[in-house]
């Protein structure tokens, strides 16, 4: 039973999204701790608080958000993301300062 337990706690450990893996694909255009404005346009991200960040994100996802103009390629950037990595990435983004 203790093996199981182990190896279930394992499996849900692997399978957890990795904010801070995810974000790198953001960082081209961030900056690594999120301090950019991308293309000169976005908002400096660092520190938005991750429910700020998800609601952002799944509007882009959706194509219901174009915040400067950014929405679709901001649609693009999002389109592979689930609902588990958008909330991994915004609780990272979170903690950058």
């Amino acid at each position: 039973m203790k093996t199981l337990l182990a190896l279930l706690g394992l499996t849900l450990a692997l399978s957890a999204a990795d904010g801070s893996a995810l974000y790198q694909k953001c960082a081209a255009c961030h900056g690594q701790k999120g301090e950019k404005a991308a293309l000169g346009k976005s908002e400096v991200i660092a520190g938005w608080k991750s429910d700020k960040t998800l609601d952002a994100l799944k509007g882009y996802k959706a194509g219901t958000r174009n915040t400067k103009g950014m929405g679709a390629l901001m649609k693009g950037q999002t389109a592979t993301l689930s609902d588990a990595d958008m909330k991994a990435v915004a609780e990272y983004i979170a903690t950058l300062k």
